[in-house]
């Protein structure tokens, strides 16, 4: 079940590719490992950079959520900037089967436009946002953002 649903998923990205997120197997032999890459979202203190993500699908999936995890370093109240660990429901409690790897690196794209500062995994950054410091939070972001998400945005 599991190889026929990643496969279905790879061609229909293959087939409709996305013009933010690339998203494909780390090797075609192997689908349990994928790699995405994600522009940051316009009209975001993001949006100059992509970001890059390591997918790691578990052996139940669907029924289960994959594991992801950002490789390059983000300043965000709900991403942990030296594990790339993300707390985002969906990737947790909030999974259902009818969500597919391109719609978690949506979901994440989303995180970026709309943190929740309520419930960081950065505390310097969640407090910047709960202080109500908006304009130290994006400048942070922003620098961050200029040091490691300068990378080409291709399609895998």
């Amino acid at each position: 079940m599991q190889a026929q649903r990643l496969l279905k998923e790879y061609k229909g990205i293959k087939s409709e590719p996305s013009e933010d997120i690339s998203l494909a197997p780390v090797d075609d032999d192997d689908l349990l490992h994928w790699s995405a890459l994600i522009r940051g979202p316009v009209g975001t203190p993001f949006e100059a950079g992509v970001f890059k993500l390591a997918i790691t699908i578990p052996t139940q999936y669907p029924l289960e959520p994959p594991k992801v995890r950002f490789i390059t370093k983000v300043f965000h109240p709900n991403i942990h900037f030296k594990s790339g660990e993300i707390c985002l429901d969906l990737l947790k409690n909030a999974w259902s089967a009818i969500y597919t790897l391109q719609s978690v690196c949506r979901a994440i794209a989303s995180l970026l436009a709309s943190p929740e500062p309520d419930s960081p995994l950065n505390c310097d950054c969640g407090n910047l946002l709960r202080s109500g410091d908006v304009r130290g939070y994006n400048s942070m972001v922003r620098m961050y953002t200029k040091l490691y998400a300068q990378i080409p945005f291709q399609t895998m």
